[in-house]
């Protein structure tokens, strides 16, 4: 059994020790899939999680900016709305907000003093000690249920569904995004078992909305909801969205759907995609309206939808040179970042700078951005499961003869460095693009926005 030498009667003095902990555990611990210890968590600690509405977020990509549509939405409408999600771009505290504000610091504190003492008395029994990212879930819980009391509760994924830890509660309505090639060596090696893990985070009876596609892996999350019980509200099935007019931060679509159609919708996120995000929060909001008498006017639904933001997607963080970035980190990312590149960006050239992790589909990442790059800078994040720079060039490179086709690949595993030649050889009519993993994307946004290192991390 794992074991962590913890003194149980120490109380952490500051958040910064208690964050240190928690953070600490990853290294040691790493990710055991189940929720034997979560149930344990929440049993002990009086079950906070049922005094909450939370709306369930799973997906291979879109997760992250549906949750931001849901909850600017939902606070444009005058709720309450506590966020939970992952991984961070800039700070621990990022992970857990109410109406966008990070979790106090002196709040955690007094939380995880409180939580230490059961994750203890929990790590000595048969099921062993509760990692990072459910200790995560269960403080997050805590200052949901014990002292923010949200209207609703806007819940992400860590990793799959099943056994992700988020899994603990009970939601009023469940999301299903997409299914795509990531974390295939934990979750299964083909998409209808990937579609399987997430459709774990389906409940009885409680409405399911997904964007879900191709029929295959469709039909995975349909047969699940069947025998659940759940209405499944499918994109392209019971709902459906048309593109009115796309440029570049600002986007219109007319949304049909089981309730009513609504014409107009706009949105400031870029990309095609972020218009499918944009339909299954509607979607969402709508079942909230229908099921649970949620007020949302269509005012509250466009001003909501508009001031959506979603940092380290598609996100222009510098204007002199043009520098983008963006979070594709997998072949359905990498298909939707070179989608945008193609009809939403204008650019003489395109230099673009890239970092993984080792465990990631690199085949598939780099066949859908070859074709569109001037200059490929090869980098490593700081990060302990970083992808080797020069094995990425190496498979760059034989892609590239594949193709016929010649692009300048520089390697240089120092990110700093890495952003540096990519900023040099940006001239005024050129793109700029960081992509890959979001352990590069924190630490790249952080510099340049603030000139200082990122705490980013799961």
């Amino acid at each position: 059994m794992d074991k962590i030498k913890d003194t149980p009667s120490a109380e952490f003095q500051t958040a910064q020790e208690a964050i240190a902990w928690i953070v600490g555990r990853m290294e040691k611990l790493g990710m055991k899939p189940g929720l034997q210890r979560m149930q344990l968590l929440m049993e002990k600690l009086g079950h906070p999680e049922r005094r909450l509405k939370f709306i369930h977020v799973a997906g291979t990509n879109g997760k992250g900016s549906t949750c931001a549509y849901l909850s600017s939405v939902l606070q444009a409408c005058g709720y309450d709305v506590g966020t939970f999600t992952s991984p961070y771009l800039e700070k621990y505290t990022n992970r857990i907000q109410v109406n966008g504000a990070d979790i106090p610091d002196d709040v955690l504190l007094r939380l995880v003093n409180e939580m230490k003492p059961i994750v203890d008395e929990i790590a000595e029994t048969e099921v062993g000690p509760p990692t990072m990212f459910e200790i995560s879930t269960a403080l997050a819980i805590m200052h949901f249920g014990k002292v923010a009391y949200p209207d609703y509760v806007v819940w992400e994924t860590g990793l799959g569904g099943r056994l992700d830890s988020t899994n603990i509660v009970n939601p009023v309505v469940t999301i299903i995004t997409n299914v795509g090639h990531d974390h295939m060596e934990i979750l299964g090696d083909t998409l209808e078992l990937v579609a399987a893990d997430k459709a774990g985070i389906i409940k009885a009876g409680v409405p399911v909305i997904t964007a879900v596609e191709p029929h295959e892996v469709w039909s995975v999350i349909d047969q699940t909801a069947k025998a659940k019980k759940a209405t499944l509200y499918s994109l392209g099935g019971q709902f459906n969205f048309t593109n009115v007019r796309s440029e570049l931060d600002s986007q219109t679509f007319d949304f049909s759907g089981p309730f009513r159609n609504i014409n107009g919708v706009p949105i400031t996120l870029n990309g095609e995609h972020q218009l499918k995000n944009a339909a299954v929060a509607v979607m969402t909001l709508e079942v909230l309206r229908q099921y649970y008498a949620c007020i949302v006017d269509d005012e509250d639904l466009f001003k909501g939808l508009k001031e959506t933001r979603w940092p380290g997607r598609l996100e222009m963080v510098s204007r002199e040179p043009r520098i983008l970035l963006d979070g594709a980190h997998n072949p359905e990312g990498a298909a939707t970042l070179a989608a945008a590149l193609q009809s939403v960006y204008t650019y003489h050239k395109l230099h673009m700078m890239i970092g993984m992790l080792k465990t990631k589909n690199h085949t598939g990442y780099l066949r859908h951005i070859l074709p569109l790059v001037d200059t490929l800078i090869i980098t490593e994040p700081d990060f302990h499961k970083k992808g080797d720079a020069s094995m990425l060039a190496e498979i760059a490179r034989e892609l590239l003869s594949e193709m016929n086709r010649e692009v300048d690949i520089i390697v240089e595993r120092d990110w700093k460095r890495a952003l540096e030649i990519l900023t040099s050889r940006t001239e005024q009519d050129d793109l700029a693009v960081v992509s890959g993993t979001l352990y590069l994307i924190s630490d790249v946004r952080s510099w340049i926005t603030y000139q200082t290192d990122s705490e980013k991390g799961w």
